[in-house]
């Protein structure tokens, strides 16, 4: 690949990747060069956590051995450490399991370990092997902990970015009660990875995820007609009857760059994802680290085909440890919930290796806040977004404990709160580039009297009423993406394939360290051999004509280089848009001439690549 735009981005920087029986050899060595620092010292012995060896004496009674695996996402852990179904393993059950530790040859033992795992709750399992395997176990499910061990059991070295998630906790059982074994099928032939998974027990593919789009009536939401009397012009978006604009798209622009604008995206599709299998479930859908998320926290992310083709970009929020927000775009939201609950019910293929597998966390809940069924819990999106978007809110009215956690709230973190009467869901996040932006919650029976009551309190700061157009132009210049534009279905040109997440300049939201994911293998391939990225350009001067989707992009000798993605009049009234260029012209400052409409008898109009997010 070539050199990237990315490659000092700290999050991409690798881990060192230990060999087990390297790392616990010079262990063992390190302790007997201790054992003999003098004749007046003599070494303490602490134990785990802080010290552990490969020939610690294993605890236990009748040659079993009991071990108390804990932490937040010790769940999640086992998922890829064990061979068995740990979505079929319910609080206060036990099944058999099998676990893979390097090869005994080269770390002295272990091999595949059979033994019995409890679900005590989903933090807390208990995990019984054969005493005289127990000490490799317990070193090697450590070292996982850590998170720069190979994966590797025979040894040869591991380049791969894979770790577990973690840390989590592995003791021995406080008490001596057995937890029993457990005399079930060890090996699940349905997971679609775990650490020495083998390629027996082949079955029948599943079908690849299909959709075809069903164009009906237009959909409208409950602020249709409050936009009709605010006079928004009415178009046609994604299936719904939407607001392009009210006075007009640059001063709308500018109203959120200076003050703040209220835009309705209550058409976005908002999912509820929840149970003890949820962050398992989001983790295989999506190439984020969503299980990493505390409560009160959120991320962008994507849902990837075992080919890592894009089927839609998506923003999670952890509202607690067993329950997610989860928005995706009005465009894709049918076809989103669909390849959900297809995935999870396991009616399509979701790896390509292993065609026939399983989603880990299958019982995870996934429920529509945007149909009556879900009651009270029922949610849609309205966006304030701008540097007066806080001060409005409190100004609409807020206890003493609310005003702090909003005042708190850094980017992409969110709470729940009662703003001026209403129960939201308040989160910083948006889709404009704004550092002070947010996206509120509220129950769709309450959202005409939410916005009126956002326009009143705003009416002091300049908050205005936004439409798509000026949504457009804002998002283009911060560099956001646009699925299909930037990438997803449609956004390929020139016969190429469509951009991917990494194309669109966004592969730092995708986790290879992540064991396994749905396109994970697919993605690493991908990036091997990509060509370009999209990068964020401004034409040379203020009047010319407008750039489309899909016009290519020249270098100074009039070859083409790339394609325009988006464009749209920036705040200084210069034209600004985003591009897929090659790698060798991606970088800041590099001139590139645009024919605007494919029109290619008249001479290609000068840019410039420029920063790839605009500092607002």
């Amino acid at each position: 690949m070539a050199e990237s735009l990315e490659k000092n981005r700290k999050g991409r920087a690798r881990r060192a990747k230990l060999e087990f029986k390297v790392l616990n050899d010079a262990k063992l060595k390190i302790r007997k060069l201790s054992e003999s620092a003098g004749i007046d010292f003599k070494p303490t012995q602490h134990g785990y956590p802080h010290f552990y060896y490969i020939d610690d004496k294993a605890v236990g009674r009748d040659n079993i051995s009991t071990y108390e695996l804990s932490g937040d996402r010790v769940r999640q852990m086992l998922d890829y450490a064990v061979s068995s179904d740990l979505s079929a393993l319910k609080v206060g059950m036990k099944q058999a399991t099998e676990i893979s530790t390097p090869n005994p040859r080269k770390a002295g033992a272990g091999g595949k370990v059979k033994g019995t795992l409890v679900n005590v709750d989903d933090t807390f399992y208990q995990l019984a092997v054969p005493a005289n395997k127990a000490a490799v176990v317990a070193t090697w499910l450590r070292d996982l902990s850590d998170g720069y061990m190979s994966f590797n059991l025979d040894g040869t070295k591991d380049f791969s970015a894979k770790r577990m998630p973690g840390p989590f906790f592995v003791a021995d059982m406080k008490t001596d009660k057995r937890i029993g074994t457990d005399k079930g099928k060890a090996v699940s032939g349905d997971k679609p990875y775990f650490i020495g998974i083998s390629s027996d027990g082949k079955k029948e593919a599943l079908p690849p995820f299909a959709w075809t789009e069903v164009e009906g009536e237009l959909k409208k939401t409950a602020l249709n007609q409050t936009h009709r009397g605010l006079g928004g012009r009415m178009v046609p978006f994604a299936g719904w009857e939407m607001p392009v604009q009210y006075t007009g798209i640059f001063e709308e622009h500018l109203a959120t760059r200076n003050a703040a604008g209220l835009f309705d995206v209550s058409h976005m599709g908002v999912y509820d994802v929840r149970g003890g299998d949820a962050a398992s479930f989001l983790d295989t859908v999506c190439g984020n680290d969503c299980g990493g998320l505390l409560p009160g926290e959120s991320l962008y992310s994507h849902f990837l085909t075992p080919d890592a083709d894009v089927i839609d970009d998506t923003l999670i929020y952890r509202r607690g440890w067993d329950n997610y927000l989860v928005v995706v775009n009005a465009s894709n939201d049918d076809k989103d919930r669909t390849w959900l609950e297809s995935v999870r019910d396991g009616k399509v293929k979701i790896d390509n290796g292993r065609p026939w597998a399983r989603t880990y966390g299958y019982n995870a809940e996934i429920r529509n806040l945007r149909d009556p069924k879900a009651g009270s819990a029922m949610r849609v999106d309205i966006a304030l977004q701008g540097p007066k978007s806080r001060d409005t809110l409190l100004a609409m009215g807020v206890d003493s404990e609310t005003r702090a956690r909003i005042m708190k709230l850094k980017r992409t973190e969110l709470c729940d709160a009662v703003v001026g009467g209403f129960d939201l869901i308040v989160s910083r996040t948006g889709y404009t580039g704004e550092k002070l932006a947010f996206e509120l919650f509220v129950h769709p029976e309450r959202a005409v009297d939410f916005w009126n009551a956002v326009l009143k309190a705003g009416e002091q700061f300049g908050v205005k009423p936004i439409g798509l157009g000026a949504r457009d132009s804002l998002r283009t210049e911060a560099g956001l993406p646009l699925y299909g534009h930037e990438m997803g279905l449609g956004s390929g040109k020139f016969d190429g394939r469509d951009l991917g997440v990494a194309e669109g300049g966004f592969g730092s939201y995708v986790k290879p360290y992540k064991p396994w994911f749905i396109g994970r293998d697919a993605y690493v391939a991908r990036e091997k051999e990509r060509k370009g990225v999209v990068i964020r350009l401004t034409f040379d001067e203020q009047r010319v004509r407008m750039a489309h989707n899909g016009d290519p992009v020249m270098n100074a000798n009039g070859e083409r280089i790339g394609f325009v993605t988006s464009c749209a009049i920036d705040g200084a009234r210069f034209i600004t848009g985003q591009a897929y260029l090659d790698f060798v012209y991606a970088k800041e400052g590099t001139p590139i001439f645009i024919h605007q409409g494919g029109v290619m008898d008249r001479p290609a109009t000068a840019a410039k690549v420029v920063s790839r997010f605009a500092k607002l």
